[in-house]
């Protein structure tokens, strides 16, 4: 295979351009606002199984939008996926971004019911009471977590980026979401990550700059 040669500030243009054509070449044309989520979702992992498992909630990316620009916290269940969004991006909007898994308080919480510091940390995040948007890449539990306040009807979050990876519990929990009426994008299957739970935001903030 020749080596194609392509300056640097082109390299990202290029990949999405190769992308959506191999998509073209499956036959699968995406469309919408859904479309730039699930190309760069493949653009970060090379997995083009996203342009098939990958589900949204109706407007979903419209109700993600519209909580960005009205200052949403955004809550991670890992720090790698909160370095992993943009932060310029994100700086453009009254967004606060953070991440609750080495909180000391966190710790001591899960340690004390037994739980995992991810479920800990949707606690603690929910007991904020602010607009807030979770972001899950890693960890089952933060849906399980969510879902039972749901379930038990005494909260009901704004949104959930749901696309942990794994194998314990990581389809069911996913199922959860996606069977509520919740918004959310959730990823089926086992396949996820933090870097694709960034990606996802990241797609949203690109759009929303290019929209300004």
């Amino acid at each position: 295979m020749d080596i194609e040669y392509v300056k640097p500030k082109e390299i990202e243009s290029r990949s999405f351009e190769i992308l959506t054509k191999e998509l073209l070449d499956m036959g699968i044309s995406l469309k919408g606002d859904t479309a730039p989520v699930i190309k760069r979702c493949i653009h970060t992992s090379a997995d083009f199984e996203y342009a098939k498992t990958l589900m949204f909630s109706p407007g979903a990316v419209k109700v993600l939008k519209k909580l960005i620009r009205s200052g949403a916290d955004i809550v991670t269940d890992t720090n790698m996926a909160m370095a992993g969004i943009n932060k310029n991006e994100l700086a453009k909007y009254d967004t606060d971004i953070m991440c609750f898994m080495a909180d000391e308080k966190i710790i001591k919480a899960a340690s004390e019911n037994d739980s995992t510091r991810a479920g800990a940390s949707m606690e603690y995040a929910i007991k904020r009471n602010r607009p807030t948007v979770f972001v899950v890449g890693n960890a089952p539990t933060a849906l399980i977590t969510l879902w039972e306040h749901y379930d038990n009807g005494d909260y009901k979050p704004d949104f959930v980026v749901g696309v942990p990876v794994g194998f314990v519990n990581v389809e069911a929990a996913k199922e959860l979401i996606i069977n509520s009426d919740m918004a959310y994008i959730v990823n089926k299957g086992r396949k996820g990550g933090s870097n694709i739970a960034a990606a996802i935001i990241n797609a949203v903030l690109y759009e929303m700059r290019d929209e300004a």
